[in-house]
């Protein structure tokens, strides 16, 4: 499966964006998807994950209520809205995709798509 991601941006400290992480492949309803980012001289740091159906969703702590992860398995897309934008968050963002079940750890996933740049200004 190839994944891209798309959507980041620019906004303002309190603004909202929605990534969203396109598929192609006509398994990809099979796979678990997660988000991961990574910010300049910072690790990869797991975001959130969503089971293949949709059924059950995984957020890091410091995300939370702000960040939601969705999917639409007829469009081959996740998605990920992001509310409440902190210069915290500013990062490339990740998605990925295991056929396994889903992970916090990176070295979970084997397909990666290329990274979206959300910038935050505070």
């Amino acid at each position: 499966v190839q994944l891209q991601a798309s959507g980041g941006g620019l906004v303002q400290t309190g603004g909202s964006l929605r990534l969203s992480c396109a598929a192609s492949g006509r398994t990809f309803s099979t796979y678990d998807v997660a988000w991961f980012r990574q910010s300049l001289g910072k690790e990869r740091e797991f975001v959130a994950a969503i089971t293949w159906s949709g059924g059950r969703t995984y957020y890091a702590d410091s995300m939370k209520g702000r960040f939601t992860i969705s999917r639409d398995n007829g469009k081959n897309t996740v998605y990920l809205q992001m509310n409440s934008l902190k210069p915290d968050d500013t990062a490339n963002y990740y998605c990925a995709a295991t056929r396994g079940a889903a992970s916090y750890q990176a070295d979970h996933y084997s397909y990666w798509g290329q990274g979206t740049l959300v910038t935050v200004s505070s």
